[in-house]
């Protein structure tokens, strides 16, 4: 736009002003100097309408010619404008971040929109001037202003500079999130706020610890007994290295792997996690970070120790890469763990350091928590030291011991109790079983509701598929199967919540999460759950249907990101129901039929639970990126995608025709149900839709894929073995729109045993020209290469310069091992 056109500013202006306007209008904050704000630019706006009516752009006469100026570049109009315009870009940046809220917003933008509150003052009383017509006045002021204007552009450059500021600070933000969803500080963050303080010491002044900061040996195996205070230890190491030895040069990254996380634990998003803390402070390095952003969020894609398993590698391929770095770096690794014997092994040749409870941190502990005990203890200085002795000799250097024995005071209110609690403390190797034991005897021992609530509490986080807020866990427990709406004078307080459950619940403060106080109390719970709580997957499975079945859901998927955005902050418990509510109904499809069809047979209900499934999935956020889910989802794909067979029959119904119809139902990507199952693996789905002789087992989506190529370049072995071996003729060396077949996609993706079903052709290509074998050298997937190499037809001859073109991919992209097998297999068949 021609910025010396002042009729063309003032139009862009107007409409800048509804943005902004639309911008703050649903801010919750009521502020007086958010009110005036408002007013101002609406009255400055109207002003502008009427100097818009009388401007003639083609006009020789002088009032016109001095109007016009104040649209020049440089001129008032000209930078109130451009103000507005970053004010703009930073009210569409705080919506987005989702801890700013809209209560938080205004005072988010408040000292940009102070600044231009100067420039529009200015800006009204020469308006006001030209709307009195008089060209000689408005030439005096603007010829006054010349004097002065370096200083006001000055002002206004400082303004933009710091809302650019801003504006870039946010991009850094979002393209974090992008890199990594995991938030590994803020829970650092809670487990350095459960520390009791001048605790840990023994660690830090170690022998082991200090060699290994400043010696030659650059790892630090830290195992101990359950409960014995690694978190802590780790979170304590953190902190120290933070903040004695970061620095410009030096970085610290940290895991904490969960047992309530092993499906997120891959060692990409895991490697991604450590990335983000060593670039989250320093926006200089992120560039390449910063173009990797921009070529992937088009497409909405991402870059791709104990409760780290090693079902699928990860924890090998973790450590390979910690090992393979650190030869060419100066890593220092730790690494914590119990003792099990697999890990032990991997570091049987590594400096260690057994994790205790020390006696004196212990006592520290138990000394700091006293003002949690009754005012008997204390206002008793004897009785506080009996109390550090017994628990001190009781947990035999477990810390979870001293918490749990600790709790076990908590509502003994006479000294005689406290005694006799102490004296009975459970030691030995079934201390730990009895102090949980004892805690369920005092949660049953409480009034009946509040019992109830704490199996409920104990019972949601127990079968929870991933860890709960307590947000979400307040809405779980509000929800009842009646409801047809979110209850919100039934949601519980959390603090009451946790109070009835007699020290096994905490919650982690920064992330609100809310959890078992230690991976041994899940242990145990699964150990009496068949006689302590009963039938709880049929009540989780009713609360979460129920909760996708409310009548705010009936309008189906939401049309923007800002109302989808604004449905989640309204029923936080929604992405957890839309994600998990297939696993909880599947142990009892049969009993809870009804409700679920009551969500299966609803178009708008499934629009609503696709819409928020599809997008938790995705981690990460761009323009309209609540938009980019499939539609025309039917209730087959939906129970297809879960594995529910009993209920994908009842879908089925008995006329040939109808079902037909609904059994092949194409979504907007142009997936069939027999797609969604074989993308998801669910073998008991598959066979029953190949059972319907209409059902195309050969059907292409949008792209071409087939119910195989999904399958296959997801690694479901068995689903690939079902569809190979049906008695509709399935075709293995169909290739999809970009010419990728089955072997191609599962060589690609490192799926061995799938590869091996699909061994038919191996040299395969698509349309690059990329073979299977050329795929699984490129990314070292050694065992599919061995694979391929033994069927003695995988083609080896292109050669560079001489040179076997295999060869030298493997030896350029380091996969030594890959190299010396494809450099035998050559000298072979030249011999």
């Amino acid at each position: 736009m021609d910025p010396l056109s002042v009729t063309a500013s003032i139009i862009a202006i107007l409409q800048l002003t509804v943005k902004v306007s639309e911008g703050l209008k649903d801010l919750t904050d009521a502020s007086t100097d958010r009110i005036q704000f408002e007013t101002d630019i609406r009255y400055l706006s109207n002003l502008l309408v009427a100097l818009l009516s009388r401007i003639d752009e083609s006009s020789d006469d002088p009032w016109h010619v001095r109007a016009r100026e104040l649209g020049a570049k440089g001129g008032l109009i000209y930078q109130y404008r451009v103000a507005l315009v970053l004010l703009r870009d930073k009210i569409s940046a705080g919506h987005g971040i989702k801890k700013i809220g809209k209560a938080l917003l205004w005072k988010y933008i408040k000292d940009d929109a102070e600044r231009i509150l100067l420039g529009m003052e200015r800006l009204k009383s020469f308006v006001q001037m030209a709307l009195g017509m008089d060209h000689f006045e408005l030439s005096r002021a603007i010829e006054s202003r010349v004097s002065s204007l370096q200083e006001d552009n000055n002002i206004i450059g400082e303004g933009v500079g710091a809302i650019q500021h801003d504006i870039d600070r946010q991009r850094h933000h979002l393209i974090m999130n992008w890199l990594s969803s995991a938030d590994f500080p803020a829970q650092q963050a809670d487990f350095l706020a459960l520390v009791q303080a001048d605790t840990g010491l023994w660690f830090l002044n170690s022998p082991e610890f200090n060699e290994w900061l400043q010696g030659p040996s650059k790892t630090l195996f830290c195992h101990g007994i359950p409960g014995a205070g690694k978190t802590m230890i780790a979170a304590i190491a953190v902190d120290y290295l933070h903040n004695n030895m970061e620095s410009p040069d030096v970085g610290v990254a940290y895991l904490y792997c969960s047992y309530k996380r092993q499906a997120d634990q891959n060692a990409p998003d895991l490697l991604a996690a450590i990335l983000k803390q060593l670039v989250q402070d320093r926006p200089s390095i992120a560039q390449p970070l910063s173009s990797l952003y921009n070529s992937h969020k088009v497409r909405g894609t991402r870059l791709s120790l104990n409760e780290c398993t090693d079902q699928d590698g990860t924890r090998s391929q973790l450590l390979k890469f910690c090992r393979d770095f650190g030869e060419q770096t100066d890593l220092r690794l730790m690494v914590t763990s119990r003792d099990i014997p697999d890990i032990a092994d991997e570091f049987k040749r590594i400096p260690q350091l057994e994790v205790r409870a020390s006696n004196a941190d212990v006592r520290q502990y138990v000394g700091g928590k006293v003002k949690q005990l009754a005012k008997c203890v204390q206002r008793d200085g004897d009785l506080q030291e009996l109390v550090q002795n017994k628990i001190v000799e009781a947990v035999d250097g477990m810390f979870l011991l001293a918490y749990l024995h600790l709790k076990s005071l908590v509502g003994k209110r006479t000294k005689a109790n406290i005694i006799s609690t102490l004296d009975n403390l459970s030691k030995g190797p079934e201390a730990l079983n009895d102090a949980y034991s004892e805690a369920i005897v005092r949660i049953d021992s409480q009034p009946e509701d509040d019992r109830i609530s704490a199996k409920n509490v104990l019972a949601w986080i127990l079968y929870a598929q991933r860890p709960l807020t307590t947000t979400e866990l307040c809405h779980a427990l509000a929800t009842r199967t009646t409801d047809k709406e979110l209850d919100l004078d039934n949601i519980p307080d959390i603090k009451d919540l946790v109070s009835v459950c007699a020290g096994l619940v905490t919650i982690d403060e920064e992330s609100q999460i809310v959890r078992l106080v230690h991976y041994t109390t899940q242990n145990y719970l699964v150990s009496i759950q068949e006689k302590w709580i009963h039938d709880i997957q049929y009540h989780i499975a009713s609360t979460c249907l129920t909760y996708l079945c409310f009548n705010t859901f009936t309008t189906g998927s939401c049309t923007s990101d800002v109302e989808f955005e604004s449905r989640l902050e309204q029923h936080e418990f929604l992405d957890y129901c839309a994600q998990y509510w297939g696993q909880h109904v599947a142990a009892v499809q049969e009993r809870i039929c009804g409700p679920a069809m009551v969500l299966l047979q609803n178009t708008e209900l499934i629009a609503s639970a696709t819409q928020a499934h599809t997008i938790a999935l995705k981690k990460s956020k761009w323009d309209r990126y609540s938009q980019d889910i499939p539609k025309n989802v039917t209730g087959l794909h939906l129970a297809v995608s879960f594995g529910l067979s009993y209920l994908c029959e009842q879908l089925l119904p008995s006329d040939q025709g109808e079902k037909l119809t609904l059994a092949d139902a194409r979504d907007s990507d142009g997936l069939t149900p027999l797609m969604w199952a074989a993308r998801n693996g669910h073998e008991d789905a598959v066979m029953l839709l190949l059972r319907i002789a209409e059902v195309n087992p050969n059907a292409r989506d949008n792209e071409g894929r087939t119910p195989l190529i999904w399958a296959a370049l997801n690694g479901h072995e068995n689903t690939v073995k079902q569809l190979l071996l049906s008695t509709n003729r399935v075709y293995p060396n169909v290739g999809d729109d970009g010419g990728w077949t089955p072997l191609v996609w599962a060589a690609r993706n490192g799926h061995k045993d799938t590869v091996e079903q699909l061994l038919v052709d191996p040299n395969a290509k698509e349309k690059n020209g990329w073979t299977p074998l050329f795929l699984a050298v490129y990314q070292g997937f050694e065992g599919i290469v061995k694979l391929l190499l033994s069927t003695n037809k995988a083609n080896l001859d292109e050669e560079d310069n001489g040179i076997p073109m295999l060869l030298k991919l493997a030896a350029a992209e380091g996969h030594e091992d890959i190299a010396e097998l494809l450099k035998e297999k050559c000298s072979l068949r030249k011999a």
